[in-house]
């Protein structure tokens, strides 16, 4: 694979994100490739599974570049295809999951990291949702995510505020569960450590009971979000979003 580097060792299966320059951003091979991946990782042996990102950040979200590629909905909707099929995997997978966040975590990555049972972040990270930006919604199952980490309420504010909170913050607000000064992937493998004395089966036999109790939830939130992604992809404020997003400029949005 290209954009992601998988291996597994002593019980535990490490995926990082391989695109550095770019901030570990999810083009559509990147989304197919961690598909794959986690496919692949459902039918080994490891119990516990590290999700973090080469480089400078965890992920900065969908890539901008790839947004101006896709010109009509019947593309859109097949990425967002590939992107329910991708948080459904991750979701019910039979294992434990640890997000590993270096740096920024914003976007679709930052449904990715909340698709997750423990998240650890560098004091330095920095999360944000900031779909609104570029005139989008999170998808991934963000509003899912969002919902059971803050709240309904909260969920709301902070998807619409545009915000980027770091570490202790974040782990106030409940989006981090673990916050070290290490590097991230180095307490994730701390924790995998202590957890391979724990009784990981019945830890993942209640994650997996808990998680298929609001599988239909999770479904009717990824495809609602299928539907109005697309919608708001046909958007004028998307495409001024987009503009000035690689113009380095504020967007000026119309509500069109």
């Amino acid at each position: 694979m290209e954009n992601i580097i998988y291996m597994s060792n002593e019980g535990v299966s490490t995926i990082s994100i391989n695109r550095p320059k770019a901030y570990n951003a999810l083009d559509v091979q990147t989304l197919n490739e961690l598909l794959e991946t986690i496919k692949i990782i459902k039918e080994n042996d490891d119990k516990m599974v590290i999700l973090t990102g080469e480089g400078p950040a965890f992920s900065a979200g969908g890539d901008i570049n790839m947004m101006t590629d896709i010109t009509s909905a019947d593309d859109f909707g097949e990425m967002m295809d590939v992107i329910t099929e991708l948080t459904l995997e991750l979701y019910l997978l039979p294992k434990l999951v640890i997000s590993a966040v270096n740096g920024s975590v914003a976007g679709l990555g930052l449904s990715l990291a909340l698709n997750s049972d423990y998240i650890i972040a560098e004091e330095k990270a920095e999360f944000g949702v900031l779909f609104a930006g570029i005139g989008l919604i999170p998808d991934g199952g963000g509003h899912f995510h969002l919902e059971e980490r803050l709240g309904n309420h909260k969920a709301k504010q902070f998807i619409w505020g545009m915000e980027k909170v770091k570490g202790e913050v974040a782990q106030n607000m409940g989006l981090a569960d673990i916050v070290t000064n290490k590097r991230a992937v180095i307490e994730a493998n701390h924790l995998t450590k202590r957890l391979k004395h724990a009784p990981l089966l019945a830890m993942i036999e209640s994650k997996q009971l808990l998680h298929e109790a609001k599988k239909e939830k999770l479904l009717a939130y990824l495809e609602a979000e299928k539907q109005s992604q697309i919608k708001m992809a046909q958007t004028e404020d998307h495409k001024e979003g987009v503009r000035a997003f690689l113009s380095k400029e504020m967007p000026k949005f119309q509500s069109k």
